[in-house]
């Protein structure tokens, strides 16, 4: 199966590894999902980094704690969508793998242990017209696409 790519990969350039999980976080009606905006304004899906060694699973339950304050029950994994960017703000070349899943439903456990992100709940089309990175639209385009919407 031919993985989806996004952003441009630059010839000569060194590109740092950055592997991250995501999820599409829809409500119960399933017409908004949730977002998360970084403090530079850019908004992303929920999820983030995995660490060395880190399965994608509890690293998708580490980050939904930090940044949400969630706990989460994981459904369908739509698959890996790879990015290339460029990070001003850390002055770095990312390959970034996302791997990207469903959430099916989150109970309230915390305070997300992250402040320094805005939470907000968009229709779904506006979510994908609102995020910054094309492997997190084209997740939640595979999630519209499950539930036939």
């Amino acid at each position: 199966m031919h993985r989806p790519t996004f952003g441009n990969k630059e010839e000569n350039v060194h590109y740092v590894n950055r592997y991250g999980v995501y999820a599409v976080i829809p409500n119960q009606e399933k017409d908004r999902i949730i977002l998360v905006q970084a403090p530079n304004g850019a908004w992303f899906l929920p999820g983030g980094e995995i660490e060395k060694g880190e399965e994608h699973l509890k690293a998708l339950e580490r980050e939904l704690l930090e940044e949400l304050g969630y706990r989460a029950e994981i459904g369908n994994y739509y698959g890996q969508a790879d990015e290339y960017f460029y990070s001003s703000h850390r002055d770095t070349y990312y390959y970034n793998p996302a791997y990207l899943y469903e959430v099916t439903r989150i109970t309230d456990k915390q305070a997300p242990l992250e402040d320094f992100n805005h939470l907000a709940w968009f229709s779904v089309d506006e979510a994908i017209s609102k995020l910054k990175r094309g492997s997190h639209k084209w997740g939640i385009q595979q999630w519209k696409i499950q539930h036939n919407l």
